[in-house]
């Protein structure tokens, strides 16, 4: 069985962790071996460059800086955790990835697709992802579930325009690469998220029927 790819995207608050659960659920019950694994973040450094992403150091960093502070995290994630758990067969399931830069420095920030595109080939390749999953959910009633949790990190912290920007980014990926990812409603009651996400991935990723 090849090794598969999968990545979970979507707005602050939607409930990845929950849902990733679902998956890593999937696929222990047919015995497939796997990782989880986030980004930013995955390795040590990695996680220190989040920290640095995320946490408040007296303002926000430039946004060219933000960006390639990302993709250096990205490469020595892929290098150490993502690529050899491929290679060995495992399949790896990943909070977050390339599509991520794409919604929030690219659709938040307003960063040019171009560039970011250019250094997503530098750094990871030909490996895209085989399936990603985005969690879709109206970033206001996102940001509501996230404050109830307690305090907001810098990403957080945005406006509201900045994450109407990352959703309406998600979705326009969504649309451009429909045989890649599965758009689920995160809004809904959490039985029916998971319906839908265990529906969505049996349809895309035959070895999960």
């Amino acid at each position: 069985m090849k090794a598969r790819f999968i990545t979970v995207e979507g707005v602050e608050g939607v409930g990845k962790s929950t849902n990733i659960a679902v998956l890593e659920e999937m696929l222990r019950d047919r015995g497939i071996d796997h990782i989880r694994t986030r980004e930013p973040g995955g390795t040590g450094l990695a996680e220190s460059i989040r920290s640095l992403l995320l946490d408040d150091h007296g303002g926000r960093p430039a946004e060219l800086s933000e960006l390639l502070l990302i993709f250096a995290a990205r490469a020595d994630h892929l290098e150490k955790v993502i690529k050899p758990a491929l290679e060995q067969g495992k399949w790896v399931i990943c909070d977050r990835f390339t599509d991520a830069t794409f919604a929030y420095q690219g659709g938040g920030r307003g960063l040019p697709r171009e560039f970011i595109a250019s250094l997503e080939s530098m750094v990871q390749g030909e490996l895209r992802p085989d399936l990603t999953v985005i969690l879709d959910l109206n970033p206001e009633i996102g940001l509501e579930r996230v404050r109830r949790r307690g305090e907001l990190d810098r990403i957080e912290q945005e406006t509201i325009d900045f994450h109407v920007r990352v959703r309406d980014c998600y979705l326009d990926i969504a649309r451009r690469e429909a045989g890649r990812c599965a758009v689920i409603d995160a809004s809904a009651e959490p039985d029916a998220v998971r319906q839908a996400l265990q529906a969505a991935v049996a349809d895309k990723l035959p070895e999960l029927r």
